[in-house]
């Protein structure tokens, strides 16, 4: 393999991919990046065995066709320290790959290209294309409550439905909930649900763009596949049974609270300085025209503080972790935040002022 490519060219799919390649492998080649050069494209892709990626750069100069695989982070790091002005020389020798810029030379060892496992191709079931604007905001929105290397495997994702005239993305660790939706005509004939990991969500969020260019989504029976600009995306699915969130959307809560978003969040900050450090609790004292937040530690330190808030119904006493109340509100973008609540022992539902189709159910806690 023998290409010349410019440095930004090789730079910017490289460090999109370096982001799937996990440091501490089991198989050695996994910590590498495979490089295949023909018909003047040069085609890189990373995996961790849960999910690929694969980006393609052309137009190239390349005077040998070839595939190798060369250490993913070592060739990235190299790139980036390398200056914008001389362009990049990839020269395959034996099991060395020669790289040359200028008065720079690196050579790096290889494994070969067939020692590098391929996500099996499946038929897929149903084809979706979509703004990345809008899936964007959707993960945004939701990808936050996923839970982190919980028992209950299916909660380490998001789910991802589809149905006749919406999108919807789940997120869950079983003490809060996030829900985003899009509507939109999707021609599914039949409502979708696949689980995908928490790994292949927060790669898929980086590539997408804040603008109405699609997204391409295919799902499969043991994958999601989407294809963005120059890169396809590619992700196993979680196998098991995602909870009925419906039924963990509180209904009927008589009591509706308006509250300037940015003062709630500051306020929950300052009283979460002295919460308990494992718990993170805060008691929230609900008043007309006033919400009181109290927090205090094993140190006997204690915080309280004040809000003026639209409410005019009876008094509330109730507990958070305000670490979860905080990061719903770092999701919203309104002005204005609604949270509706009924007793000290039920989940407080948090939506923005204009239904953005996002909504947040945070569990109470004894205090």
């Amino acid at each position: 393999m023998k290409l010349t490519i410019s440095r930004e060219s090789l730079l910017t799919p490289l460090q999109s991919i370096a982001g799937v390649v996990e440091k501490k492998q089991t198989m050695p080649v996994l910590s590498n990046v495979l490089l295949e050069a023909e018909d003047n494209t040069l085609t890189l892709t990373g995996t961790n065995m849960e999910v690929e990626l694969v980006g393609r750069v052309t137009p190239v100069h390349v005077d040998q066709p070839g595939r190798i695989t060369v250490p993913a982070r070592k060739l990235s790091d190299i790139c980036r320290a390398l200056g914008d002005e001389a362009p990049i020389d990839l020269a395959q020798e034996g099991d060395r790959l020669h790289v040359r810029a200028g008065n720079s030379h690196f050579t790096l060892s290889t494994l070969p290209a067939e020692h590098f496992p391929n996500v099996e191709d499946e038929p897929e079931s149903f084809r979706l294309e979509l703004p990345q604007k809008e899936l964007g905001r959707m993960l945004d929105a939701t990808a936050f409550a996923m839970a982190q290397q919980d028992v209950r495997y299916y909660l380490n994702g998001l789910l991802l439905e589809v149905d006749s005239g919406h999108v919807r993305t789940v997120a869950t660790d079983g003490h809060r909930l996030a829900l985003a939706h899009f509507n939109m005509d999707t021609g599914c004939p039949e409502p979708r649900q696949v689980i995908v990991p928490r790994k292949g969500i927060l790669e898929l969020a980086r590539l997408l763009d804040d603008d109405e260019s699609p997204v391409t989504l295919v799902i499969g029976d043991n994958h999601l596949r989407a294809t963005v600009g120059s890169y396809t995306f590619t992700s196993k699915l979680i196998e098991g049974k995602f909870p009925d969130y419906n039924r963990v959307i509180p209904r009927g809560g008589d009591k509706v609270v308006m509250a300037d978003r940015a003062t709630l969040k500051n306020t929950l900050q300052r009283a979460g300085i002295l919460s308990h450090e494992n718990i993170r609790g805060v008691r929230l004292n609900l008043k007309p025209g006033q919400l009181e937040v109290f927090a205090n530690n094993p140190d006997q330190e204690q915080a309280e503080d004040a809000l003026p808030v639209d409410y005019q119904g009876e008094s509330l006493q109730i507990g958070f972790n305000v670490g979860y109340l905080i990061d719903v509100m770092n999701a919203l973008s309104d002005a204005q935040v609604k949270v509706t609540l009924s007793n000290p022992n039920s989940s407080a539902l948090i939506e923005a002022e204009n239904d953005n189709g996002c909504m947040y159910v945070v569990m109470p806690m004894r205090l």
